[in-house]
């Protein structure tokens, strides 16, 4: 290991780069074509250390655009509806079957983990490691068969929604300002699936899930509480971030919260513009470090899934994020921390052997 700290991130959406262009993929993985936010020389040069890979379900036929209402707060984007199980475990089983083949294709250079012992491996030898993630859990049929089958392949960590609703619960959606309060919480199955989790040592991911959700997780789980990929609401008032609240009560199951990297929730007036350096980064990293304390609070990049700062750009700039952060008076035991004991540590608190 370098004197650098390696990053281990909460949140990445390669999968679906290389479910959308599969004929590139090895190109895509293998080489860096500066594309998109991640690839294999990349993550090298930016001393990222691996994380969770997730499988995301794209809505069909979306006929609004996201993207362009988020960039003119204020904004209220309307949800997608649900997606059938049967409609998303193929698309599922092919980003499964991409994250398989990524490790095949490394030749040594990136491996998928179940352990935090293989983990703390991977990163003694310089080995990316990579987590299976499932965003939304409409690959799962509310009498969770497929989860024991995801879990045989690798499967160890799961956001019962992404911001649409699933016969499990329902998410946030896109709004700003707005608080995360914005509708009922999870259903029976959504339940089932908690303890099923729990059962099995999936992590379950409390990013994208509405208040009501939250606080049905909370009640539930006996695993520590965990949000990938989300920021704080008292800096940025959308309905994707955590208010203090729910940072107190993660913090009190020794959970712990991996910061977004995505403009449109670190920006306090919620615009996704991409030219204001690290400084919002930084803002909202003191208010999670200051409401959950140093050993919760990690990354959760949202890398190929969100718009992030130019100053970062992509995955390389991992390293001027690293000098921010000490420029900012963050010592090495603490940035250790942030960038992968804390996440080993809550993960080593959640995983079953």
């Amino acid at each position: 290991m370098t004197d650098v700290p390696m990053i281990f991130d909460g949140h990445n959406d390669f999968l679906l780069r290389l479910l959308r262009d599969p004929d590139q993929r090895r190109q895509t993985w293998l080489t860096d074509t500066g594309q998109g936010h991640l690839d294999l020389p990349r993550m090298k040069k930016g001393g990222f250390g691996g994380g969770f890979f997730a499988i995301y379900i794209s809505s069909p036929d979306q006929p609004i655009d996201i993207d362009d209402m988020m960039a003119h707060p204020p904004y209220d984007v309307p949800l997608p509806p649900l997606i059938e199980h049967d409609a998303a475990q193929p698309t599922a089983l092919a980003m499964a079957g991409h994250l398989k083949w990524m490790e095949r294709a490394s030749d040594g250079q990136f491996r998928i983990c179940c352990t935090v012992a293989e983990l703390r491996d991977c990163q003694a030898k310089g080995i990316i490691s990579g987590i299976m993630h499932i965003e939304g859990a409409e690959p799962i049929a509310a009498n969770l068969d497929a989860l024991y089958l995801f879990h045989d392949m690798g499967l160890r960590s799961l956001g019962p929604v992404w911001s649409r609703p699933t016969v499990f619960g329902h998410g946030v959606p896109f709004a700003f300002p707005s608080s995360p309060d914005t509708g009922p919480g999870l259903t029976e199955a959504g339940k089932d699936l908690v303890r099923l989790c729990n059962e099995l040592g999936i992590m379950l991911d409390l990013s994208h899930l509405n208040e009501a959700g939250f606080n049905d997780v909370a009640a539930l789980s006996d695993a520590p509480l965990v949000a990938t990929h989300s920021n704080a609401h008292a800096i940025t008032p959308s309905a994707r971030n955590l208010t203090d609240r729910q940072l107190d009560v993660i913090r009190d199951t020794g959970g712990m919260v991996g910061l977004n990297f995505a403009t449109g929730f670190l920006n306090p007036d919620g615009a996704k513009a991409e030219d204001r350096g690290f400084d919002p980064m930084l803002r909202h990293l003191d208010h999670l470090i200051g409401r959950l304390g140093e050993d919760h609070v990690g990354f959760g990049s949202d890398f190929d899934g969100a718009q992030v700062p130019k100053a970062m750009a992509d995955v390389a700039g991992l390293g001027a994020f690293r000098d921010a952060l000490s420029a900012h008076g963050f010592d090495a035991p603490l940035l250790e921390k942030l960038c992968h004991n804390n996440w080993f540590g809550v993960l080593d608190r959640t995983w079953k052997a």
